[in-house]
């Protein structure tokens, strides 16, 4: 059950992912990210009133609002290098960083200790996301050099953050470490947000597309927070990684971006990868 949760995270994740590039590149990145984040927090608070929590300790809080600031800065950096690069090498690249760390920090620290099977997984996963990465688009949508590792390596940062800290909340706390993490970032955010407020004068459909996006997120993080609780953080955050797949697969079919060898490889490997974590 907890490698489906994680896969369905995954699935959800990209898909949010997808739609918030498309959507970064009509409003300004900060506003989709801060709009976003509220619609994440309205749906993480209805979900957290809606689930029992058997008690909610100090802990869980500042657990919930770590990972709040983690998330703040991947979707922050996430965004601005969507708005301005091919989704099929920013997404990517902001996930290798982020699985290598998450999982190295559940093994050295947390007591993680996956089967030769999953070793396997998390060795062919990286890789994989890095091959995935390896196409890129000519014309105007090509990112100027250094653009990409910035934005796509503060974002990994912020993606790992998220992940191991979102992990150490307590089974007990329900769902409420999701909703402060939510309301952190939002808190975070207005700042970057406030030197845009020009920008929030869009059509009510694309604001409304952010905060549905955001709600999206929200419920990935959800699904992932279960995962954590079902199984090992190595093996959940890795399988809630490869959501890189869907946007870079969708970039590839629906915007016409070239694919490449590498990345042919790269979604061949990242199949492998799920097979061998789902089979330990």
């Amino acid at each position: 059950m907890g490698a489906l949760l994680a896969l369905a995270s995954a699935a959800c994740y990209g898909l949010v992912d997808f739609a918030g590039g498309l959507l970064s590149r009509q409003v300004h990145f900060a506003v989709a990210t801060f709009l976003g984040q509220i619609g994440g927090m309205l749906l993480a608070l209805v979900c957290a009133l809606s689930v029992p929590a058997q008690a909610v300790h100090h802990a869980d809080v500042v657990w919930g609002a770590l990972s709040g600031a983690g998330s703040a800065m991947a979707m922050h950096f996430l965004n601005r290098g969507l708005s301005r690069g091919p989704m099929s090498v920013v997404i990517p690249v902001s996930a290798v960083t982020g699985v290598a760390l998450s999982a190295l920090c559940g093994v050295s620290f947390l007591g993680d200790r996956p089967t030769a099977l999953a070793w396997a997984g998390i060795c062919v996963t990286m890789p994989a996301l890095w091959l995935v990465s390896g196409g890129t688009t000519g014309g105007k949508d090509r990112p100027q050099p250094g653009q990409l590792p910035v934005d796509g390596l503060v974002a990994s940062l912020g993606v790992a953050v998220q992940y191991i800290s979102l992990a150490q909340a307590d089974r007990a706390s329900g769902l409420w470490p999701v909703a402060v993490g939510r309301i952190a970032a939002v808190v975070l955010l207005v700042p970057s947000t406030w030197r845009h407020s020009s920008d929030l004068r869009q059509p009510a459909r694309r604001l409304g597309w952010a905060v549905l996006i955001g709600a999206g997120a929200a419920l990935a993080l959800i699904l992932y927070l279960w995962a954590a609780q079902e199984q090992m953080l190595a093996i959940a955050v890795v399988l809630a990684s490869l959501y890189p797949v869907i946007p870079t697969a969708l970039g590839l079919l629906v915007l016409r971006e070239k694919v490449t060898r590498a990345q042919a490889a790269g979604l061949v490997s990242a199949t492998a990868a799920v097979i061998l974590l789902t089979l330990e």
